[in-house]
């Protein structure tokens, strides 16, 4: 089943309790929260306060990207907050396996996250670590931007390492995905699909979901089964 996780990048903040309540209740699968420090990607958005605020109001798991340049010194205060799903970036790391383990210390889903330019050979030794790979389809930063279209082309040679290896972790694909980009994603081998503008841009948040949902199922029942590609 094709999951589907709504970035709050794009959500009214004005509006953010009742909109994470609406697009939850259309069945979305996660509350996706982008964390960004200005440094590492260049914008800045919000902190372990606002994540903790949402916890409060969310009945989906939160899946929080920390797009940082030291995410270790803040994940406690992100599982505290009331994560389930924490994703760092490979870039940012230069202990990414002691980083993934403590994450799973904590009780929560351990995710990495790869930029555009980051090649899926990174992965190579952590790979069995993880329960989630995050294919950023643009250059992270900003919201509303165009799919990368060479993104398909990574999401394919990642789900043939996880096929190798035996994986059963999860792939995300965050950054253009829309009703016109959802279905390429799926069949080459997403499992869940971010998206910010798609949903929260629209006049039905709800409805948007649920037509995301429709295109990704449509698309995944023509794929064969995991393990068999």
């Amino acid at each position: 089943m094709i999951k589907i996780a709504p970035s709050i990048l794009s959500a009214d903040f004005a509006r953010l309790g009742e909109e994470v309540q609406a697009v939850a209740r259309a069945g979305a699968d996660y509350i996706h929260i982008d964390v960004m420090d200005g440094h590492f990607v260049p914008n800045i958005t919000i902190g372990p306060p606002v994540v903790r605020a949402i916890k409060r109001i969310a009945t989906v798991p939160l899946d929080v990207h920390l797009m940082i340049s030291d995410p270790d010194r803040y994940i406690d205060a992100f599982a505290e907050a009331g994560a389930a799903l924490l994703t760092v970036h490979v870039e940012a790391l230069p202990h990414l396996h002691r980083t993934l383990s403590y994450i799973r210390s904590l009780g929560l889903k351990a995710g990495v996250a790869l930029n555009p330019s980051t090649p899926v050979s990174s992965l190579d030794e952590i790979a069995a670590e993880v329960d989630l790979i995050l294919v950023m389809s643009v250059n992270p930063g900003f919201g509303a931007q165009s799919f990368i279209p060479r993104s398909t082309v990574k999401i394919r040679a990642v789900r043939e390492m996880l096929d190798r290896i035996g994986s059963r972790a999860l792939i995300e694909v965050d950054g253009g995905i829309d009703l016109q980009t959802a279905g390429a994603v799926v069949s080459a081998g997403v499992d869940v699909l971010v998206a910010g503008n798609a949903i929260f841009a629209t006049p039905d948040p709800a409805a948007a979901v649920r037509a995301l949902r429709a295109a990704g199922e449509q698309a995944a029942a023509q794929r064969p089964p995991r393990g068999n590609a």
